[in-house]
């Protein structure tokens, strides 16, 4: 049996209105982080003003019901503070198009091996010129240091005056 289910109205009506002043804040905090997270924190300016816009226009013949839409208010603007200071809180998104280079495709492998043909294009870009130079076994090598290619462009020249 339901604990609420012992209760009288009075008494169910008073734990409504405390359920909601204790867990409403805390819902609606983690709602408007997971709506900035989705849709970015504009969305959270959106809301602010749109909530802010329908309490405004709400009418009520209560006689402290123009308070009671103030402090509805203040908690609101509270409440989007504390979101959007939140740790939480994701940047705003960017436009993905914006950021998109013009002619780029958007199918995975073909930008997989656009990546790959620039990783080897540009294959050894980070490593130091070599000093010195090394034998490798197998035959010879296309010389491409200019310390190199003239080295042995001076022996031939020399091979070349000890023939003559």
């Amino acid at each position: 049996m339901s604990k609420l289910q012992a209760v009288t109205p009075e008494h169910l009506q008073r734990l409504k209105l405390e359920a909601s002043a204790y867990f409403g804040p805390k819902v609606l905090h983690e709602a408007l982080l997971r709506l900035c997270q989705a849709c970015g924190s504009g969305s959270l300016d959106r809301f602010e003003k749109t909530m802010v816009d329908q309490i405004e226009a709400m009418h009520d013949e209560r006689a402290d019901f123009e308070a009671m839409k103030e402090l509805a208010i203040e908690q609101l603007y509270a409440c989007v503070r504390a979101v959007s200071s939140s740790p939480d809180m994701k940047q705003p998104l960017e436009e993905a198009r914006a950021r998109r280079t013009s002619g780029r495709s958007e199918e995975p492998k073909t930008l997989e091996d656009q990546l790959q043909a620039g990783l080897e294009d540009s294959f050894p870009a980070s490593d130091p010129p070599a000093v010195v130079s090394t034998a490798i076994s197998g035959g010879a090598k296309k010389l491409v240091g200019t310390d190199e290619v003239l080295k042995k462009q001076r022996e031939e020249a020399a091979k070349n005056n000890d023939r003559s």
